[in-house]
């Protein structure tokens, strides 16, 4: 699964600098130094933005907050000092993780709430939501196409800033975030390393910004959503309840992934969960469910996944010719794939394989990311997509206006590189310890049992799960399937609230739909946010 996304910032004016010191994207490769090696920073400036017809001024801080790995231990009077008992078992690292936070003037801070919004990838910074969806300032992108230079900026007139104060945050080694020392990959790149990286820093942040009475939020996207979903448990442990998080485009099970059958066979899964957004796709693009409307087009082939395909795909060599013959005429019908690529695939549509085979005969791949969008397929003879169409056409648009807003309105960045995307995602540490382990797990992370056990602990906090049915990375099916298999109670079960939308990954890029979302958004905290 690649990098993935999220948007939007904020009009400010150029601000005073209350303190300054970028650290040089070669810094991050040096040897760890005896004493600290990071400062802290931070920049403010003020604008406003219009939401709703009322205006809101604010005031926002670019800056850097200083976090230690796991088992180090401050409380002594000493630069840097590893746990005691922790011994050699802590990396000898440190991370400057890069946040812009955006305060409405003149609002009580002790009840305000706060929402710390991130992206995912592993490795990608969180200009997407800040620069796409809610921060005060939004790109403008063409729907469906391919954008060029010059880029324009807008006023966002559907930030969350209407209720909530918002804090993008980028992960270590992405966007102006760095990491240093000898053992920094150890450090912070991993399932449990990134959790408990963002934990030190909302914590932090919290006591910095004295907002530790405030209403609380999380807001993730993609590998978003498993840092939000791991780190409900993590700031449990470090007394911080949550009264919401949402979650889009949700990948909390990685069991859940279509790969390669012939590499991991007897895993029937992934293929059942992933061919709704399949069959959207091919609706989308007019190669099945003709005359039909989406969504119930969409529930009929959800029972098809889950009854018939499910008992076919559990039948594995025992399944007779008529019978395969039958699910492969019926998987053509959903998909518009023809009936013999179904059964050389042994009826089982890895990631990537539709995006390249679906609009084949026309040269053309579909995104990965948003289904909706294409583009010249780059290599006609692979077995699937090496290329996402939608990533291509928006990427570029993304990073330059955030660049831009960065350096100009909010005068962060002087001189330093802002990293778009890290390479992280084969190097990646999976092993994740959940609730109940005695050690981390050789296996695919899932956060399941953290969010249940925190839902457990904590009753009052909601959940809203939302999603686009065009999204093949985090297919909206296998994201409801993940949350009905959260071993809560029937009563906890009631503070989970679905949304799904005719959209991609990033449900954002549409105009229209962002306008919905952050109507859904805004709803949710204002009922979950204790303020009458």
């Amino acid at each position: 699964m690649k990098a993935i996304t999220a948007a939007a910032l904020a009009l400010a004016l150029a601000g005073c600098a209350t303190a300054q010191s970028h650290e040089p994207q070669g810094a991050a490769d040096t040897a760890a130094p005896s004493g600290p090696m990071f400062t802290p920073t931070a920049i403010e400036s003020r604008g406003s933005v219009t939401v709703g017809g009322v205006a809101i001024p604010y005031r926002a801080v670019a800056g850097t907050l200083v976090v230690h790995p796991a088992g180090w231990d401050d409380s002594v009077p000493i630069d840097r000092k590893r746990d005691e008992d922790a011994a050699d078992d802590v990396p000898d690292s440190e991370a400057s993780m890069f946040y812009t936070a955006y305060f409405k003037e003149g609002a009580p801070a002790a009840s305000r709430p706060i929402t710390f919004l991130f992206n995912g990838g592993p490795g990608s910074p969180t200009l997407w939501l800040h620069m796409g969806a809610f921060g005060p300032v939004r790109v403008e992108t063409p729907d469906l196409a391919h954008g060029s230079a010059p880029y324009r900026t807008v006023a966002n007139d559907q930030s969350l800033l209407d209720v909530s104060d918002l804090v993008f945050v980028d992960a270590p080694g992405t966007g102006f975030s760095r990491v240093a020392g000898e053992d920094k990959a150890k450090a912070w790149y991993g399932v449990d390393q990134d959790i408990h990286a963002f934990t030190v820093f909302v914590r932090d942040f919290l006591s910095k910004y004295g907002r530790w009475t405030s209403p609380k939020y999380l807001y993730g996207e993609s590998y978003g959503t498993m840092r939000a979903a791991g780190m409900t448990l993590a700031l449990q442990r470090q007394d911080i309840d949550l009264n919401g998080v949402i979650l889009l485009s949700d990948i909390l099970n990685w069991d859940l992934i279509p790969d390669d059958p012939q590499v991991n066979p007897g895993v029937d899964l992934p293929y059942i969960v992933s061919l709704p957004s399949y069959a959207a796709t091919a609706w989308y693009h007019k190669r099945a469910g003709a005359g039909r409307e989406l969504e119930p087009f969409l529930k009929e082939v959800e029972a098809f996944a889950t009854g018939d395909y499910a008992l076919a795909l559990l039948k594995g060599n025992n399944l007779s010719d008529k019978e395969r013959q039958a699910i492969a005429a019926k998987l053509h019908g959903y998909t518009g794939l023809p009936v013999d690529y179904l059964l050389k695939t042994n009826l089982r549509i890895e990631y990537g394989a539709l995006q390249k085979e679906l609009l084949a005969d026309q040269g053309l791949t579909t995104g990965t990311l948003d289904t909706r969008f294409t583009g010249a397929t780059l290599d006609p003879l692979s077995k699937i997509a090496s290329n996402d169409p939608q990533g291509s056409a928006i990427g570029a648009a993304y990073t330059a206006a955030f660049n831009d807003y960065v350096r100009t309105a909010l005068g962060y960045g002087a001189g330093t590189h802002y990293e778009g995307g890290l390479d992280v995602y084969g190097s990646w540490d999976y092993k994740h310890q959940p609730p109940g382990a005695a050690r981390p797990l050789i296996a695919l992370p899932n956060v399941l049992p953290d969010l249940a056990v925190a839902m457990k602990q904590n009753p009052k906090m909601k959940l809203l799960v939302t999603g686009g049915y065009f999204d093949i990375s985090t297919p909206y099916f296998a994201g409801w399937y993940e949350l009905q298999h959260l071993p809560v109670p029937k009563e906890l079960q009631a503070n989970i609230a679905y949304k799904y939308y005719p959209a991609g990954h990033m449900i954002y890029v549409n105009p229209a739909l962002l306008t919905e979302m952050h109507s859904d958004v805004a709803d949710f905290i204002r009922r979950t946010d204790g303020i009458d």
